[in-house]
């Protein structure tokens, strides 16, 4: 662990601190926090992070409410269970870059089915013509391929609900929604937070379906996309090492927040109790 992940991570944040470009090897300067400074300073960089923070917060949100109908259908379902499981899992097995494309195809215009499932568009709206529709593409894609690790996370939770619970929740004639509100997510709240926060995480990062379906066209680029460009096309491993410290630590404040709104949460679920 110390090989693969403190020692790469320690050596950004040193040449974080160096004006260091891979075309002028020799004219490294120390610039201190010149770089990130100037990533600070820079709108694209706050362009990037609001991209980011809405990729993040809109395909966890989607994902958490079709996540957790997915996972209560696994849960209940009584025949082929095994099947059901199955397919509802099968788009999280599928490499990422391979689904990217397989989306970017049926997003076209050209030979695309979408535009032919929503005629109210046109058969010539070009999804990677402007951003809206470009982030939207994406959005979809991502969604639909981790959906199903998001349903995994909930249907261990819901293995934990105490079936006999409910069933006093029935007995005293609570309907479905009040058992849903005062018994099912009450006693889930652990799971919803773990599954949460790992997507949540996981989405802050977002770098393979840019990569593929718009290569950050029409301001689609993440904060990771915009690392990946100063580091590896630019060749600016100063700056680009200061991007991916500050992606670090937006990273850090994600995971913060998150615990943080959930801790609050339980705690006034205990009150209530």
């Amino acid at each position: 662990m110390l090989v693969v992940t403190a020692f790469p991570m320690l050596r950004a944040i040193y040449l974080s601190t160096f004006d260091y470009a891979l075309t002028a090897p020799d004219d490294r300067n120390f610039v201190g926090l010149g770089n990130y400074l100037t990533a600070l300073t820079d709108p694209l960089f706050w362009q990037t992070t609001g991209v980011t923070v809405l990729y993040m917060v809109v395909t966890v949100a989607v994902e958490l409410v079709i996540g957790f109908i997915f996972a209560m259908v696994m849960h209940r379902v009584i025949f082929a269970r095994g099947v059901i499981r199955t397919s509802i899992l099968v788009p999280y097995g599928i490499i990422t870059v391979v689904s990217g494309f397989a989306w970017q195809f049926a997003f076209s215009f050209q030979n695309g089915f979408i535009n032919g499932w929503l005629p109210f568009v046109g058969d010539e709206f070009n999804w990677f013509g402007d951003t809206t529709p470009a982030v939207i593409a994406i959005m979809v894609s991502e969604i639909w391929k981790t959906t199903p690790f998001m349903s995994l996370l909930l249907l261990a939770g819901l293995a934990q609900v105490s079936e006999d619970m409910i069933e006093a929740a029935k007995v005293d004639g609570a309907t479905w929604t009040q058992r849903l509100t005062k018994v099912i997510l009450p006693n889930m709240r652990a799971a919803i937070m773990v599954a949460v926060l790992f997507r949540a995480l996981d989405a802050y990062r977002i770098f393979d379906n840019i990569f593929v379906m718009t290569a950050g066209a029409q301001r689609t680029e993440s904060i990771s996309f915009l690392t990946y460009r100063q580091t590896i096309e630019q060749f600016q491993l100063g700056l680009g090492s200061a991007l991916s410290v500050l992606l670090f630590l937006s990273v850090l404040l994600v995971a913060f927040l998150i615990v943080k709104l959930f801790r609050v949460d339980l705690a006034q679920a205990r009150q209530e109790s």
